[in-house]
């Protein structure tokens, strides 16, 4: 038996850029599906079942970040890689609070928006062993949600019970911006400090001390100004 191709949905109204995208991908081992506008996006993706969207903000019928954001609404939670003629900080920020997996302004080359698309699969094929409690690694560490423990190269590293949940939060959310509030909430600990927005930045400056090659430029555990943070596998 053959494995299925991977499916991109491209939603673009650009016919010359989605014939380019399609006749790359294609022979790149992806099977691509073309539309001109969100209108019918959710049929769409109930009738294909895409593994990933690259959906541009500029579209016929209204901004992409706003369909990509009812998407989340609607409790979908396929990939959704924006597209923008803007790459703007504050761009990059609104797609991302639209529940964007990525974001990538025009122009751009093909091999970039690849390059994405694999490492957003990846990501989101992370997230699913952790649904399912499988230890997800990045870099050379280890976290187990079964036993809630993190190892680096198998020697384990002791957290406390706030920073513990802390961690599982950002990891249980990868490439999603996390505000305080919503980090606070799932950290909260009753055997420890970890109780308004101040305790979390110091239990994620005490995590990237672990974790961090340097902690000034984190690697794994993001700023998102104006937002919160994230975790980038």
């Amino acid at each position: 038996m053959t494995t299925p191709l991977t499916k991109i949905l491209v939603v673009d109204d650009d016919p010359a850029l989605r014939q380019l995208l399609a006749d790359y991908l294609n022979r790149h081992d992806y099977d691509t599906l073309l539309a001109p506008d969100a209108s019918d996006l959710p049929e769409r993706i109930v009738r294909y079942s895409p593994d990933l969207i690259v959906l541009d903000r500029m579209l016929p019928d209204g901004d992409g970040a706003d369909a990509c954001r009812r998407l989340r609404q609607q409790d979908e939670d396929i990939p959704v890689i924006l597209l923008t003629a803007r790459d703007e900080t504050v761009d990059r920020v609104i797609g991302l609070e639209a529940g964007a997996d990525d974001y990538l302004g025009k122009p751009f080359d093909p091999r970039e928006l690849l390059a994405r698309i694999e490492t957003v699969l990846r990501r989101k094929k992370g997230a699913s062993a952790l649904t399912r409690n499988e230890p997800i690694c990045f870099g050379p560490f280890l976290y187990d949600p079964v036993t809630r423990t993190l190892s680096r190269n198998d020697e384990p590293i002791r957290l406390t019970g706030g920073e513990t949940n802390l961690l599982e939060a950002l990891v249980r959310n990868p490439g999603k911006p996390l505000s305080r509030e919503r980090l606070l909430a799932l950290a909260r600990d009753d055997d420890e400090g970890v109780r308004n927005d101040r305790a979390i930045d110091i239990a994620i400056l005490r995590l990237r001390r672990v974790i961090e090659e340097d902690p000034r430029q984190p690697r794994w555990i993001q700023t998102v100004w104006g937002v919160g943070y994230r975790f980038a596998p």
